[in-house]
């Protein structure tokens, strides 16, 4: 391990999040991810929020497992991703990270703060820097993706999913209702127009095209109406399920960026 005494918190363990555990990891850089008893997390079988569910979770060459705080530094230093339920934080002054990386993607003002850290770097829309952040991460397709910024603030969210083949707002899967979701579907399955992925308070969500079940959150979760369930991906790539994605690794390649810039700076 190259960088054993520069400890890297992630805050969230999304596919994005995944992206720069990853990069980290493979940089040298100890590894710990903060996240919530229950992730509402979409793709889950590339993220390594699944380890909250599962108790240990492998993608590629990560291995993540659910830790509790005393094991947290040694699992990292021996080269595993460990995962701690805190959706506060309340566990960063104990683990005294030198650097943080906010990965929640609230798409809002985030209330991370510029002293949780040595180095807080925010990922897209909701960061300033100076504000809540030393450093951003763009995380908007396009030009600037995984750019970092030492001044001014990501781009605002869009709102909108990205093309894919064609389609758009309707590869997002939502919720017709508020209630307990039931999957019927895997994630990494065919599906055909019409098949049956889930239910919510026991109205279908069916597939609205031919594609792959690229993501669905958690059998059993609550769910608000109209909120982003799943995700179908028209280009039949089963393994683009499983595998970390081209932008997850932009942005996971941005964070790595900034903190080897900060390192150099000391």
């Amino acid at each position: 391990m190259l960088f054993p005494k520069t400890l890297c918190l992630i805050r969230g363990g999304g596919d994005l999040a995944t992206g720069v555990a990853h990069r980290l990891h493979q940089s040298g850089f100890p590894v710990v991810v903060l996240e919530l008893p229950q992730p509402r997390v979409v793709r889950r079988m590339a993220s390594v929020a699944q380890a909250v569910f599962d108790g240990q979770f492998v993608i590629g060459d990560l291995r993540a497992r659910r830790a509790e705080l005393p094991d947290v530094l040694p699992a990292a230093l021996a080269g595993d991703i460990p995962v701690l339920v805190d959706p506060g934080g309340e566990t960063m002054a104990a683990l005294r990270p030198s650097v943080v990386v906010d990965a929640r993607l609230t798409k809002a003002p985030a209330d991370s703060t510029l002293d949780a850290a040595s180095l807080v770097v925010g990922l897209g829309p909701g960061f300033v820097v100076g504000q809540n952040c030393h450093a951003v991460v763009e995380t908007n397709r396009g030009h600037d993706l995984g750019r970092v910024l030492w001044a001014g603030a990501a781009q605002p969210d869009t709102g909108r999913p990205e093309p894919v083949l064609g389609f758009e707002g309707e590869r997002v899967l939502r919720a017709p209702a508020a209630g307990s979701l039931k999957a019927y579907a895997q994630i990494g399955d065919r599906l055909h127009t019409g098949d049956l992925i889930a239910t919510v308070d026991g109205q279908a969500i069916a597939a609205p095209f031919p594609g792959v079940l690229r993501g669905l959150i958690h059998d059993g979760l609550p769910v608000a109406a109209r909120e982003k369930i799943g995700d179908l991906d028209p280009r039949g790539q089963r393994r683009f399920c499983f595998t970390i994605s081209d932008k997850s690794l932009a942005v996971g390649g941005g964070a790595v960026e900034a903190v080897l810039t900060w390192l150099g700076k000391l």
